[in-house]
This record gives structure tokens, sequence and C-alpha cells, in this order.
């Protein structure tokens, strides 16, 4: 009996660990894009298999982040935006969005502000904004409600070289950046506020990671969240965290990017790396 007994709890343990194990991969989201960056060759292709996964019980949606004060406006819907740079249109050639999502060009946004045209939004500067995940609506920042586009960047401090899986969910063509690199083109909205159809795994290197998320919206519902795995969230520390505009935010992200004053020739990450 005492045998029988100990078969049965040791069943009972691995049962109830694989529940866990299942039910934390559920949480996490399984994994369909692992094959990135993707080619600039492929740059506005669309991935397939979406999973429609609803993540609104996930509790790491990201809610702060920096960039233009107000959208693009007036972009002629998201299909006619998509394939133009409008960092590179705003700021006349000094930024593109690649470059906004390195630590020069994010640097660069300290004295580099967007000129869009009157009709697309005019002058804006860059600033620390905050968005409810829940809100299906929240791309809309008190301007038109359709046929905009918004970005919004993050900075992820990693303690090491390591292997992260993001996921957005989106309304409508999202299109990311991080280091440098494109890791995410989907010009189909997710459904939901927090309902994702893909996540990527994406590397990130020790130290200053820039994220850089862009979304093109026509008409309807019009939001851009974005969350990562719970590993990489009890990990890593994400920026902004309490800045609340553009001067608290590089100087809360002073210690991570090695900001040089204004008007200084900027550090670049390789320098960065050969110093660690």
């Amino acid at each position: 009996m005492k045998k029988f007994y100990q078969f049965t709890l040791a069943t009972a343990i691995i049962f109830a660990l694989l529940v866990s194990i299942s039910h934390f991969a559920l949480a996490q989201g399984k994994v369909n894009i692992k094959d990135g960056p993707i080619p600039e060759k492929d740059w506005m292709v669309d991935p397939a298999g979406e999973l429609n996964e609803d993540h609104s019980k996930n509790k790491n949606w990201i809610t702060k982040f920096y960039g233009p004060d107000g959208n693009y406006e007036n972009n002629g819907g998201f299909s006619a935006s998509a394939p133009k740079d409008l960092i590179e249109e705003g700021t006349g050639g000094k930024l593109t969005q690649p470059d906004l999502s390195t630590i020069d060009g994010l640097k660069l946004t300290q004295t580099v502000d967007i000129g869009w045209k009157g009709a697309n939004g005019g002058a804006r500067k860059w600033t620390v904004f905050e968005i409810d995940p829940a809100d299906a609506h929240h791309m809309n920042r008190d301007g038109p409600v359709d046929n905009m586009d918004m970005y919004a960047i993050c900075v992820i401090d990693a303690p090491e070289d390591m292997t992260s899986v993001m996921s957005p969910a989106h309304d409508d063509h999202a299109q990311i950046w991080i280091n440098g690199e494109k890791w995410y083109n989907n010009s189909r909205w997710t459904g939901a506020a927090m309902q994702v159809d893909y996540n990527i795994e994406v590397q990130l290197v020790k130290g200053a990671n820039i994220v850089v998320y862009r979304c093109g919206e026509s008409g309807g519902h019009a939001y851009m969240n974005l969350h990562f795995d719970d590993k990489t969230h009890a990990e890593v520390d994400i920026y902004p965290d309490k800045a609340k505009d553009q001067n608290s935010f590089f100087d809360e992200i002073a210690g991570v990017l090695a900001v040089d004053p204004v008007g200084k020739l900027a550090t670049t990450w390789a320098d960065i790396k050969r110093n660690d």
C-alpha cells in the first residue's frame, strides 16, 4: 500500500507539473516567427499563420512610450503610407526609421524634431506619452480618428544577450524595428486590442535595445499594444518608466545609453560594447 501511495503521489505531482507547464506555455503564447530580422527585400511582406491568441490577462503590456507628440495625419490610408519612411520625411533625411531604433538615432531626437507638412500634422516634438492597452482607440490622441500613423519607442535594458519573445496587437499595419533591424511587419489588424496573432522571437543585446513601433490606421479601431514574454519582463528594465517628458526620459536612460550632452559627438554602440 505504501508503494502504491508513493506511485500515486508521484503521478499526481507529474500531472500537476505538466498542467502547470502547459498553462505557462499558453500564457506565454506559441512562438510562430523565429527567423528574424527581416531581410530588406521582404520588409513589406506579411507573415502567415496567425494565432488569434487572447492575451487580455497578460500583465506585461507596455503602457509608456517615447515618440512624436502627435500623429502623422491624413496618411491616405495605411496601405498608402506604410511603404513610406515618415521619419525620414519629417526630418529631411537626418533620421530614418531604422536609424531611430539605434542609440545614435535616439540621441538625435534631442536636437532633431519632426517637421511634417501642415496637412500631415505639421511640427512635432518628442515626448513621453501613456496609453491604455484596453482602449481600442488609444491611437487617436486628440487628433483625427482615421487615416493616421503613430510612432512609439521604448528602451529595453537587458542584463545580458538574450532571446526574447515579442507579442504585438495592432489595428492596422504594424512595423517594428529593434537595434536598426526590422523584426516585424503585418498589414492585417489583430482583431482586438489585446489579441495577438504573432509571437516573434527576437534577439536582445546586453545593455540598451531600442524598439521603434509604428502603426498605420485607416478607419475604425486604432490601437498598438506590445508586451514581451514573462522571463524578459522579469529580467530587464523598460523605459520610459517614471519619465513624463523628453528631458526626464533622457535623464532616466542616461546610465543605459551613456547619453552625451547636447551638441557633443554621440558615442556609438560599438564604442560602448568595446568598453564593456
